[in-house]
């Protein structure tokens, strides 16, 4: 298990938690990110700026700080 900033580029992962109080859980699930959702590494933006992810077929932006929140399971 690591962290979705973690994951590499053009790899899935799957969500298995979040970890943070119930605002985090709930913007990410604003988002469309529960556990059990799986997401694709788009790409990191240059200067440890917001990664780029896809999830239910939806391209989302997030903060590294928020994604280092995210535990996930990388999918071969």
């Amino acid at each position: 298990m690591t962290t979705l900033d973690q994951v590499h580029e053009n790899n899935k992962a799957k969500v298995i938690d979040i970890q943070g109080g119930q605002g985090i859980r709930q913007r990410l699930g604003q988002m469309g990110i529960h556990p059990g959702d799986t997401i694709m590494m788009l790409r990191y933006g240059a200067l440890r700026g917001p990664i780029l992810i896809e999830v239910h077929g939806s391209q989302v932006a997030l903060g590294r700080r928020i994604a280092s929140r995210i535990l996930v399971e990388e999918i071969e």
